[in-house]
């Protein structure tokens, strides 16, 4: 994710001012943050390969009717949510001669290891959470959150909002000084995503932790129930994919070697405004 515009240092270059716009620990923090989401996804899947079934409530099991499901039914895969079912052949249910909710490709550990994929996952949870802890603490005691993500009043008018909407649909990034700083729609993802998806996730997982619902039974009444829990969590991963996925795609068609280095060495040129 990319983070806080600095303006302590420019470049003056052609093609573009240079500017110093990523800060160390935005950089390390969404590189760590990169590879433990990663981790933890594709070891999540694997959890889910156990039972892969959702449900709402407090139980949930064989006999119970659950929200989403995703099998095979003689040699055939689907996805089934609610009352409508989607074959899924060789994606999702069956892959090869594999009957298992998620292919090989996208699990840790590959073959199925459910103690396995769970070490892993919590693993890579403290990975997630204590930088991620850090992170918000310099983030709003340093003013980051402030400063660069906060929206103002102006940007969250409906007009203003449209404009961006229309401008990212028809591929328009802002150049010049609106480069300077994130777009409304960056602001939003970005805060959606760091006080939203993430927190969800953490205290859903926790939800489904007895040992947690022992010391902290109001996570049970929070969600609803274990089994509630779970599917919460299930669907906040779901977010975080097409979040992940739609911030690729942005990297890609705003220019891939300008925003990566801008991850990387902290250094981004912005984009010149076209003469009329």
């Amino acid at each position: 994710m990319s983070e806080a515009i600095s303006e302590d240092v420019r470049l003056s270059t052609g093609g573009g001012e240079l500017i110093y716009r990523q800060p160390g620990v935005v950089r390390l923090w969404h590189w760590v943050n990169a590879l433990s989401v990663i981790v933890m996804l594709m070891s999540g899947l694997m959890i889910f390969n156990a039972h892969p079934q959702l449900y709402w409530g407090k139980y949930g099991a064989d006999y119970e009717t659950p929200w989403l499901e995703i099998g095979s039914n003689n040699g055939s895969g689907f996805l089934r949510i609610g009352p409508v079912n989607i074959p899924t052949t060789g994606v999702l249910g069956i892959s090869g001669d594999e009957e298992r909710a998620f292919p090989a490709l996208v699990t840790i550990p590959s073959s199925y290891d459910l103690a396995g994929a769970r070490q892993w996952h919590f693993a890579f949870a403290w990975i997630l959470v204590v930088p991620a802890l850090l992170f918000w603490l310099w983030g709003l005691v340093g003013g980051h959150v402030r400063r660069d993500l906060a929206p103002t009043i102006a940007e969250l008018h409906p007009r203003s909002l449209w404009r961006d909407v229309k401008d990212h649909a028809r591929l328009r990034f802002h150049s010049g000084e609106a480069a300077r700083r994130y777009n409304i729609l960056q602001k939003l993802s970005y805060i959606g995503v760091i006080f939203g998806l993430l927190p969800v996730m953490v205290l859903t997982g926790l939800t489904m932790s007895p040992a947690m619902d022992a010391a902290w039974p109001w996570l049970l009444d929070l969600f609803g129930g274990r089994q509630s829990a779970r599917s919460v969590h299930f669907i906040c991963a779901a977010l975080l994919v097409a979040f992940i996925v739609v911030h690729l795609a942005m990297v890609v068609l705003a220019g891939p070697f300008n925003e990566i280095r801008s991850i990387v060495t902290g250094w981004y040129r912005v984009p010149q405004e076209k003469e009329s």
